[in-house]
């Protein structure tokens, strides 16, 4: 009896692999249409000839993290770290940052596996690195008595959002979540984002049966790509963008399955978003998150998209306005 069980459990195992391999297979990244997508008008237009130097801070496995910081250190200001999108970095901020540099020391990050040099380009070492790595900066940075914000747009809002919902989400006093990404399947989601991205969803599905199991060995495949305009990839920082994503990091820069339970974890917050965003439903975020807290205020910014919110000089004064009540 035990030898058929055990038989029948090792049939099984064969056939649930043999299956997910096959759909692991069957996916695999293809040529995008540069037609769609967002609009890269207004991050392209910036004036970036003053940019600030990125700075190494070191993290807990010897890696060094590149990071632009702005503004006074001290304990007297609060510390906001900035958390960029995907597919690009830090510098998308600099306008920001240097409009809350009054206000706050603020730390711009490019995440592990973006920027000029990641030491391997859109992947990671483990599903949750990122949230480690944003932890050990905070530790580096923070003042013993200093109020920590965090503000992330698109999936780096996702990853603010994840970030609470974490081991490591009691250090937050404050977020900002600039359209945010909660989950594939959310009411806020637009159909691939609004043509930006490409999801492999049958390797998707395969490689999460596999994690089922603890078998990660395929997790550096690439399961999302993103569909990067040609006037970015051929402009002058068209090296430092990142089109596509690992299983381990897209699965790491998002909420988890559960997202409302990550985003009840969320301190007090403000959502900002522009009504033409192309990638999300602005009008779709306050009606859901409500239902899982009520700690925060919903912006919505007229006629701008989904990159321009950003810049969008709302965005800035409803910052200071949070930085304010540190």
């Amino acid at each position: 009896m035990i030898k058929r069980m055990f038989s029948f459990i090792l049939t099984s195992f064969a056939i649930t692999g043999c299956i997910a391999l096959g759909l692991i297979a069957s996916d695999r990244p293809k040529p995008l249409e540069p037609t769609q997508g967002l609009d890269f008008t207004t991050a392209m237009g910036q004036d970036l000839s003053q940019v600030i130097e990125t700075t190494p801070v070191l993290m807990r496995d010897g890696s060094e993290m590149a990071v632009r910081l702005y503004g006074a250190a001290g304990a007297d200001q609060p510390l906001i770290v900035l958390v960029h999108g995907s597919g690009w970095h830090g510098m998308q901020f600099d306008g920001l940052a240097r409009g809350l540099a009054d206000h706050a020391r603020v730390l711009v990050p490019d995440l592990r596996g973006h920027g000029a040099n990641p030491e391997r380009r859109g992947d990671v070492d483990y599903i949750g690195q990122m949230e480690d790595d944003l932890a050990d900066l905070i530790a580096e940075q923070a003042q013993p008595t200093q109020k920590i914000a965090m503000l992330g747009h698109s999936s780096g809002g996702g990853l603010v959002v994840r970030f609470a919902g974490g081991e490591h989400g009691d250090m937050l006093d404050r977020a900002v979540l600039l359209a945010p990404f909660l989950k594939y399947n959310a009411p806020t989601t637009r159909q691939n984002a609004g043509g930006w991205a490409h999801t492999m969803v049958r390797r998707i599905i395969g490689l999460s049966m596999l994690n089922t199991f603890k078998i990660t060995a395929l997790n550096h495949l690439p399961i999302i790509q993103f569909n990067m305009p040609p006037a970015v990839l051929d402009g002058p920082y068209g090296h430092t963008a990142t089109t596509q994503y690992s299983y381990r990091l897209n699965a790491g820069f998002a909420p988890r399955g559960d997202y409302m339970t990550d985003i009840a974890a969320l301190p007090k917050f403000s959502l900002i978003v522009g009504t033409k965003d192309e990638a999300f439903f602005a009008h779709e975020y306050e009606p859901l998150m409500r239902q899982a807290t009520g700690k925060g205020r919903y912006l919505l910014v007229e006629g701008e998209g989904h990159l321009a919110i950003v810049d969008a000089p709302e965005t800035l004064v409803a910052i200071k306005e949070d930085l304010s009540g540190l």
